[in-house]
């Protein structure tokens, strides 16, 4: 090695360097980017479980869902889907999303009977009821 010095002097270095530069010039060294930033694009995460039939797996998958739903808002409820393991092209949807009277998605399970009711404690219901 040329230069025996520790990489936390570099550093230090660097760093002195760059902020007598900045004073000189009296900007950030650091220019915003120049292209913007992409769109965000929709990416689908697969979480693998056991269940003794589908319909036990279909009310295991909603519970997942719904509980990563409350842990990161960011979560697309509505686009979840169920599919066997060795079958992923026929995944089937979890959730009803019905569109509503304010642009709001249905949050019941699929085929679920009855009103529509937008997501939240207290969300508006629509549609034919029983």
């Amino acid at each position: 090695m040329r230069d025996h010095r520790p990489p936390h002097w570099r550093q230090q270095q660097a760093t002195k360097a760059l902020g007598m530069a900045r004073e000189a010039a009296g900007t950030s060294l650091i220019a915003s980017p120049r292209r913007s930033a992409r769109p965000g694009r929709f990416f689908t995460v697969h979480l693998g479980f056991t269940a003794p039939d589908m319909a036990s797996a279909r009310e295991f998958a909603v519970g997942y869902a719904e509980a990563l739903s409350l842990l990161r808002s960011e979560l697309a409820l509505g686009a979840s889907a169920l599919s066997p393991a060795e079958a992923w092209q026929q995944a089937e949807r979890l959730f009803c999303g019905a569109s509503g009277p304010d642009g709001e998605r249905c949050v019941d399970v699929a085929n679920h009977p009855g009103f529509h009711h937008a997501p939240g404690p207290g969300g508006l219901g629509w549609g034919d009821g029983d």
